[in-house]
């Protein structure tokens, strides 16, 4: 099977390239990329006025599966990456049963291989059960291929037990993903800790619940010499640590979540669950903070968090509400319109961070590039395409988002796997 992507403005972060050109795939390898390839092809994409980018690498997503399907499957994580222009994520651990065997591991990869439209790489739990009390079987996990461990959705309170980890990780040559949250500290919070929690009259929680926990992780990372990815941070202090931290030549990068970047609490209206995330909606200092970091490389990675639950779930009031909004469907369009287009960061960092980044933390060396040899996950992306998100389009099982209506700019209109089209607007 051979694709021919022609007169789209590729851009390439390995190879820098950053111009119109045509893309040649066959089979499940890009072949050649080039001015006017006149090569025959069993399909041609006309991409003229689209950029043509290394398909999205999401590495924080809760797929749900096994144990809580309600909320998602593979199959419909699967459809709403692809919809997104997602190629490879990583699910999150904490399902039900929590992933933490090499088995567990095998078999969700192995079922993603069949029900997923887009690739899937199992994050194993670093604790058994993600109860804190005794280290999963990280060595066997990282023989299944998961490339990182990670005790997401909380993090591992014993300090002593977490460089455990960090030591076998390393030895392992996987990566460690950390949740920076001090549940000794939360408190009962469900927002951040400010005026707006004060006028709405419930609990807040304050940066110091990351922080505290960003700067132990650093500091376990610097002595173990383990990889060390800081999921969804929120603080200004988060951004500060993590520059000091590559200053000084420590193996750390962090993420930023497309709501943390966009929306601060002012943005609240009012105590609903669609608003509530873990971490939450920060001041517009810390917001700023996450956008300068973006922009200067300090933040390495975009991903979503998407974290899909039940209507019932989240249609309540904060304090009886789930954690967590999705963000598949929304990541690309969201970061183009409030980062690329206000000029914060470039269509080069968007596919830096959202792609080639991601694929050197996961050392998957076959991906986030278009050029010559690497696996054709491809993502054509219209920048034109002016809408408000929609709920109702979503593939996603969740609608769970404060974005519903929000005005963006840039659209996926093909997203392609292994060589093969699995969305087409």
């Amino acid at each position: 099977m051979k694709i021919l992507i022609k007169d789209g403005h590729v851009v390439d972060p390995l190879t820098g390239l950053d111009g119109q050109c045509d893309v040649l795939i066959e089979n499940d390898r890009i072949v050649k990329v080039a001015k006017d390839i006149s090569d025959s092809a069993d399909q041609q994409i006309q991409a003229s006025g689209c950029y043509v980018m290394p398909g999205f690498i999401d590495l924080h997503v809760h797929l749900r599966d096994p144990g809580l399907t309600h909320k998602e499957t593979l199959t419909t994580g699967g459809q709403a990456a692809a919809h997104g222009g997602v190629t490879t994520m990583c699910a999150m651990p904490n399902t039900r049963p929590v992933i933490d065997t090499k088995e567990m591991v095998e078999s969700v990869h192995r079922r993603a291989s069949e029900e997923s439209l887009v690739h899937v790489i199992q994050v194993g739990a670093v604790t058994k059960g993600q109860a804190g009390k005794e280290l999963a079987d990280i060595q066997g996990m990282a023989e299944a291929g998961c490339h990182a461990i990670s005790e997401d959705g909380k993090s591992v309170m014993n300090a002593s037990l977490y460089r455990k980890g960090m030591k076998l990780a390393k030895e392992s040559g996987i990566s460690v993903f950390a949740h920076c949250e001090d549940i000794t500290m939360v408190e009962g919070g469900v927002m951040n800790a400010g005026a707006k929690a004060q006028a709405l009259g419930v609990k807040g929680i304050t940066n110091s619940v990351e922080d505290v926990i960003t700067a132990r992780d650093i500091l376990l990372a610097k002595e173990t010499g383990v990889r060390l990815h800081l999921c969804h941070c929120s603080t200004k202090d988060s951004v500060e640590m993590i520059r000091l931290a590559k200053e000084e030549g420590l193996k750390v990068t962090g993420e930023v979540c497309p709501h943390h970047f966009i929306l601060s609490e002012d943005d609240i209206t009012d105590n609903n669950g669609k608003f509530k995330m873990n971490p939450p909606l920060r001041s517009k200092e810390d917001v700023e903070a996450l956008r300068i970091g973006l922009k200067e490389n300090v933040m390495d990675v975009i991903s979503t968090d998407h974290a899909p639950h039940a209507v019932e779930e989240k249609d309540v009031p904060m304090e009886k509400s789930a954690f967590g909004i999705v963000g598949l469907e929304t990541s690309a369009c969201l970061t183009y319109t409030e980062l690329v287009e206000k000029g914060v960061i470039t269509m080069m960092q968007m596919a830096e961070k959202m792609s080639y980044n991601p694929a050197k933390i996961l050392g998957l060396q076959d991906k986030g590039s278009i050029s010559e040899g690497k696996i054709a996950d491809v993502v054509i992306f219209d920048p034109r395409k002016e809408y408000n998100i929609d709920v109702n389009t979503f593939y996603s099982k969740g609608k769970n988002t404060p974005f519903d209506g929000y005005p963006v700019k840039g659209e996926v209109i093909y997203t392609i796997v292994d060589g093969k089209i699995v969305y087409e607007k």
